[in-house]
């Protein structure tokens, strides 16, 4: 169908060099749209542009820190440089870090606060900052366009261990109901802006934690495989459904929303 075409379209992927962003840019570009592959990895974001320009698509990368509002704003010009116009933005930059990280036998009352501050502003605040900046952008452009946030289960379901995690993902959700309103009674129906909830897939953040060098689940990992009712993690390409479709026309009418792409997890009690 037309509608779920991305054809011509400019699309910001902050976090593109991460293994979730491989999946995000390359759907993008099978749909038609020419993603823009934002990271601080400036080695990783040319070689997936170029692997998609020898395909015969269009890519361009981009380096930058998403924390880092010059970085932004260099990265905003030289996409209009290239491209005259932005259609959409994916705000995928995130993870946890190890200081955030709440480890079983760890005082509750002593935790790294620090730590915790860290990664909401690299979740938070590295979705925020981007879209002040690539959000004006889109905001200029006639034919409006689509904004996508990446929240978590850890905000809908207690995680053990990834307290800041959980609490940034949370503000993602709300943050995203927020903006999408005020979006909506300025703009009407020119900008959206709607999240995806993945549920538990594999990337360099979380491999170790639930997996062993041989591939096999950790404790960690088995929990969370018997709590999801597909009995597997997801693949990374599994979520370029709902991203198409959310960056697409054929969502013309959603806004504020959250989309769990989860195998069950979050519906599941566990008995």
């Amino acid at each position: 169908m037309a509608d779920f075409s991305l054809n011509g379209k400019v699309i910001v992927v902050t976090g593109g060099t991460g293994i979730l962003g491989k999946s995000f840019v390359q759907g993008i570009a099978q749909a038609g749209g020419i993603p823009c592959i934002l990271g601080r990895n400036e080695a990783v974001a040319n070689e997936r542009a170029s692997e998609i320009i020898a395909a015969g698509g269009k890519a361009l990368a981009l380096k930058a820190d998403v924390t880092n509002e010059n970085d932004l704003v260099n990265a905003k010009d030289e996409v209009l440089k290239h491209f005259g116009k932005i259609d959409g933005l994916v705000n995928a930059a995130g993870g946890n870090i190890p200081e955030a990280i709440v480890q079983p036998d760890a005082d509750l009352f002593n935790l790294n606060m620090d730590g915790l501050r860290k990664v909401v502003e690299l979740n938070l605040f590295g979705t925020v900052l981007p879209t002040q900046i690539f959000g004006a952008a889109i905001a200029q452009n006639s034919t409006g366009g689509s904004i996508v946030n990446i929240s978590s289960m850890a905000s809908q379901r207690a995680i053990t261990r990834v307290l800041g995690y959980s609490l940034a993902k949370s503000a993602i959700d709300s943050y995203t109901k927020w903006f999408a309103m005020e979006l909506g009674n300025r703009y009407k129906d020119l900008i959206r802006m709607n999240a995806i909830a993945p549920g538990f897939f594999l990337t360099e953040l979380n491999r170790t934690l639930l997996t062993n060098s041989d591939g096999s689940y950790t404790e960690r990992g088995n929990l969370v495989v018997t709590h999801t009712p597909f009995k597997r993690l997801g693949d990374a390409d599994e979520l370029i459904g709902a991203l198409v479709w959310l960056l697409s026309d054929a969502s013309k009418f959603v806004t504020g929303t959250v989309i769990n792409v989860d195998g069950g997890f979050s519906i599941f009690s566990g008995v």
